[in-house]
């Protein structure tokens, strides 16, 4: 790769146009393509990078792309400039069968012309080249592939694709590392970089260290985009959302798992309150916090009539919030997971939980997603997802989501010195909005899964206590 580390960026002529025909045709298909349901009308070259040049039997390039599509009229909205997304292409003049998959189509004309492109993150050969260059510290053009010298990445580690992913993409090396290469991607700190490197710094073990990372410096551009995080592999590990559902199947307690997952969550949120600034929201803060909540869930009342008879129940909620910071209550607010349930979580063959995906919702601006919260926002995120596993198999299992709820919240208390459920406005309120959000989504992508929201709609507007 020393080569590769002093060769520059090469932007080839008509590649983005001769693409075009393709690109509209496979990216929609793609699960992480956050456009759909809308035509896409063009692209344009945010930047293109040979990682491998042409004259052998595989070329490979690496794409900035932006989508032009349509916008959702909305009153006072600012136009969006359009999605950016990573692509890696491979390029041959034949695919052999084993990438039948992978194809992206056959280049009638430009300077690939005659060629056929792939999607080359099932190529092993292609995702080879990511891990030798973070491996090197290569700086390709605007790439630039960086790592922890603390951590040792060895030679020749096997490559393969995680075929389970939805917003994003991994391949997992030699069952050592993985790579988490983003795929919607915006200039600025992405948290799903940072928080994990901030962990790292206080000692957290919680969360795997970043060994490597690639970025990307644009021209014209202050901030730089973070691309892909590799992070060691947690072999054997076991999925807790999996999990919870193999044990709810077999009748097995859960709640001892639940009541260390509690531990596992206050060990990290008491160490991001460590290594990053808190705040304290008072009055001002909440009623921007409310206002947003009573936003949303208007809105979803609007698009689903099942939720509107709950709506006055479910706004006493807020309310009572605002209420509490009339009265001069305060509260502190820092750096948070922000997407936390149970599939954010692994548990080791020896027991030991860890919790990955920082990013956030991918849906919400970036800085959103880096602004400080109470972290009982992640808290109320984990006590819906135990909801979810006792309403997704079989009979519901109310009994059983209230056992890991409660122990859930008993482990927490345990490491944080305070019991979230002492604070039962605050946690009713954001249990409330997200459950607003899941009635939203499931009317929209999987009604069969709408019940599951609307038991806990009917249980927020009906109790003063979560």
């Amino acid at each position: 790769m020393s080569e590769a580390v002093t060769r520059a960026a090469v932007t080839h002529p008509g590649l983005i146009a001769s693409l075009d025909p393709l690109l509209r045709e496979w990216l929609p298909r793609q699960r992480w393509f956050a456009g759909k349901g809308r035509p896409v009308t063009g692209f344009s070259l945010v930047a293109a990078t040979e990682l491998l040049p042409p004259g052998g039997t595989l070329s490979l390039l690496h794409l900035l792309v932006r989508t032009h599509q349509p916008d959702v009229p909305t009153q006072g909205a600012v136009p969006h400039p359009g999605d950016c997304y990573q692509l890696l292409i491979g390029v041959r003049e034949a695919l052999p069968p084993r990438l039948a998959p992978a194809l992206i189509g056959h280049l009638e004309d430009g300077p690939l012309a005659g060629s056929t492109v792939y999607e080359a993150l099932h190529d092993p050969r292609a995702t080879a080249v990511l891990l030798e260059a973070i491996r090197t510290r290569a700086r390709i053009g605007p790439l630039r592939f960086e790592g922890d010298a603390r951590q040792t990445i060895r030679e020749g580690l096997v490559p393969r694709l995680v075929t389970s992913e939805q917003s994003n993409s991994s391949v997992v090396y030699g069952d050592t590392f993985i790579l988490k290469l983003l795929r919607r991607i915006v200039p600025g700190v992405n948290p799903d970089l940072e928080l994990p490197l901030a962990l790292a710094r206080e000692g957290c073990p919680r969360v795997p260290a970043p060994a490597g990372w690639l970025l990307a410096d644009l021209d014209g551009l202050d901030d730089s985009y973070v691309l892909a995080v590799l992070q060691p592999y947690l072999r054997g590990a076991a999925d807790g959302w999996e999990l919870a559902l193999r044990e709810l199947a077999k009748g097995e307690d859960f709640t001892a798992q639940a009541r260390a997952l509690g531990r596992a969550t206050a060990e990290v949120h008491t160490a991001l309150a460590r290594a990053l600034p808190t705040v304290t929201l008072g009055q001002a803060r909440i009623r921007l916090l409310v206002d947003g909540m009573a936003r949303r869930l208007e809105a979803a009342a609007q698009a689903v009539p099942a939720l509107r008879p709950y709506a006055p129940g479910l706004r006493s909620a807020f309310d009572a919030l605002a209420a509490l910071a009339t009265e001069g209550r305060t509260w502190i607010a820092q750096r948070i997971h922000g997407d936390l349930h149970l599939g954010q979580c692994l548990r080791s063959p020896s027991g030991s939980w860890s919790l990955i995906d920082f990013e956030g919702e991918p849906s919400k601006p970036l800085a959103e997603r880096r602004m400080p919260q109470p972290t009982v926002r992640d808290i109320a995120g984990m006590l819906r997802s135990f909801d979810y596993a006792a309403h997704s198999a079989g009979p519901p299992a109310p009994e059983w989501a209230a056992g890991c709820r409660a122990a859930y919240c008993s482990g927490y208390a345990e490491v944080a010195g305070r019991d979230p459920r002492t604070e039962p406005v605050l946690l009713r309120a954001y249990e409330t909005d997200k459950a607003v959000y899941e009635v939203l989504y499931e009317a929209r992508h999987r009604p069969d899964w709408l019940p599951v929201p609307m038991a806990a709609i009917r249980r927020l507007s009906a109790d003063a206590t979560p």
